[in-house]
């Protein structure tokens, strides 16, 4: 079955909510209302990684995501954090995360993979080449599918050099991190082939700037429906998880996948749950 995986940004500059959730009490509401809509995972980010952005403090970022991972975790709920920082990471198990979703598979702190494999934490393992206000000038590749699962897979293996057992690690092919319109549309056609090594496969795709491009230019919110479809195809492949803003279109596109597969055939290369 694939899951929801609930955005929850705590930051002002997020490129669809920045702001909306600074407030600690009122971030806890929205992944409470998340989880009541079908959510199964929230993910808690206190460090914007929209194209252009600059980096957080460290402080800041502790600040921003300690006290709601805590809040969460001591009501029983799936936390995972969306940070790049070891000591964030670290933090954050201690306050009861469960996963690390690290958007540099480990890349951009080399503490990280050390930290993860010390704890029982889940290790979400993003491809990426540079930080936001560069990665553009990054997408270059000779076949982008397989020039980015071999950097994820190379990425796989010194994580598992560091300490963590294969099944604690979760693969992202990393829509919109150093790729342009083209190369996301092709990642998601070759959903398959990042399946059968061994470990789950996340896609966040949600409310991103090539399904505005698709859609005539449309600004963030109005790209659910956009997101609900890609959500639909991600679970046909048997992705384990969807990350989104929009907890509701993606859990009932899910049910409706899942409906479908009890009584038809999948296409070829995509994979049942």
């Amino acid at each position: 079955m694939t899951l929801v995986m609930g955005i929850l940004n705590v930051t002002p500059d997020s490129f669809s909510d920045g702001g909306a959730y600074l407030d600690t009490e009122v971030a806890i509401a929205h992944a409470r209302a998340m989880l009541a809509a079908g959510a199964t995972i929230i993910d808690v980010g206190g460090e914007s990684t929209r194209p252009g952005s600059s980096r957080v403090g460290l402080e800041d970022e502790l600040a921003r995501v300690v006290p709601i991972v805590a809040a969460l975790a001591a009501d029983g709920v799936t936390v995972s954090v969306d940070t790049m920082r070891a000591k964030v990471a670290s933090a954050a198990i201690d306050s009861g995360a469960r996963i690390i979703n690290d958007v540099s598979g480990g890349l951009a702190d080399p503490d990280m993979l050390g930290v993860v494999a010390q704890s029982s934490a889940d290790f979400v393992l993003m491809h990426w080449r540079d930080h936001s206000e560069r990665f553009q000038a990054t997408a270059d590749y000779d076949d982008v599918v397989a020039d980015v699962l071999g950097e994820l897979l190379a990425q796989r293996d010194r994580a598992v050099e560091a300490g963590l057992a294969p099944e604690r690690i979760i693969l992202d092919p990393g829509l919109g991190f150093s790729k342009n319109w083209d190369h996301n549309w092709t990642l998601l056609r070759h959903l398959h082939r990042f399946e059968g090594h061994g470990h789950r496969v996340l896609v966040g795709a949600s409310r991103k700037a090539f399904l505005g491009e698709l859609l005539g230019g449309r600004e963030p919110l109005g790209r659910d429906g956009a997101t609900a479809a890609v959500s639909f195809w991600a679970a046909q492949h048997g992705v384990w998880a969807v990350r989104t803003h929009d907890v509701t279109g993606q859990a009932d596109a899910i049910a409706v996948a899942r409906r479908l597969h009890r009584e038809a055939p999948l296409p070829d290369g995509a994979h049942s749950w």
